[in-house]
């Protein structure tokens, strides 16, 4: 350096605040970087890039969470509209039936029917508690009504209907004629055990007291007529369930209502606007007085 840059009290540079380099001595900041801006821009880019690549993949997910969930709910609509049961029954044997429930046991009855007893069993194949019903065929009109409930059940499919899982029509070890039904077990039993205490129940012991609060009054009442709205509307062919009464509502371990016991049941199809009935006319009306329809006589 030579002249005036020799003397470097002489040098004075304030107010030039963009000046860069020169000789150490002057002390001022070193050109930026061409390199340092590149890596500085690089980071940027980066970054965006990130941002995109985050924001297409939760797009992405979003997008296949909703087609999931759409088929799924799908799904489960073709479920419940499935209009027969014939690939969900199970083949069930006199000797699983018998094994089922310890032979038929005073013990393990739960229920006496018009046409036949109802039993707790555990079968085999399911490893799960079932109720059977098995047929009074000495009693007149059994038969009839096996062959009712079965024509009405194997067609349809409601969550507050009682589920059939199988039918027996065999003989048992003597050669008799046996029949029965066997549907999915209730743990909270019959609607009229919660409106009519008894205190007794069928093996003799005392029942617990029960007492229905106003929610689940109003609940069971919805279930109950969610059941017979779907079996007068929505089915392939019209089902009049009969005798409907407390007895034949069974509430489960959630108090879920499912109306049951089908053997009084007509099922009416419309064509041509002309009503067709499957099952013989009778004068007789048939059902629980105080219960019957006011219009069964007629049909």
């Amino acid at each position: 350096m030579k002249g005036m840059f020799q003397n470097e009290s002489a040098i004075s540079v304030v107010g030039n605040n963009d000046l860069c380099g020169g000789i150490p001595k002057s002390r001022l900041p070193l050109y930026p970087s061409s390199k340092s801006n590149k890596n500085k821009l690089s980071h940027k880019t980066k970054v965006i890039l990130t941002s995109v690549v985050v924001l297409v993949l939760s797009s992405i997910l979003l997008v296949c969470l909703f087609i999931f969930l759409h088929w799924r709910r799908v799904s489960r609509k073709k479920a419940f509209s499935v209009p027969s049961l014939k690939h969900h029954l199970l083949r069930v044997s006199y000797v699983e039936l018998l094994k089922a429930t310890d032979g038929f046991s005073e013990d393990k009855l739960i229920g006496v029917g018009n046409y036949g007893s109802v039993y707790k069993g555990i079968l085999d194949q399911v490893q799960t508690k079932v109720a059977v019903k098995v047929l009074n065929l000495q009693r007149r009109g059994a038969s009839k009504s096996f062959m009712s409930e079965c024509k009405a059940l194997r067609t349809i499919r409601h969550r507050n209907l009682l589920k059939i899982l199988s039918a027996c029509s065999s003989v048992d070890f003597q050669g008799n004629e046996f029949k029965a039904l066997v549907y999915e077990f209730m743990a909270n039993g019959i609607l009229e055990k919660w409106l009519h205490h008894d205190g007794i129940e069928n093996n003799g012991q005392e029942e617990e007291s029960r007492n229905l609060k106003f929610i689940q009054r109003l609940n069971i009442a919805t279930d109950v007529a969610s059941a017979i709205e779907y079996l007068h509307c929505h089915c392939d062919s019209t089902i009049i369930h009969g005798d409907l009464k407390p007895r034949n509502v069974l509430l489960d371990d959630e108090m879920i209502a499912h109306v049951g016991d089908f053997g009084l049941a007509k099922i009416i199809s419309t064509i041509s606007n002309e009503v067709v009935q499957h099952q013989s006319n009778s004068t007789a009306i048939r059902g629980t007085i105080g219960y019957v329809a006011p219009g069964m006589g007629s049909l």
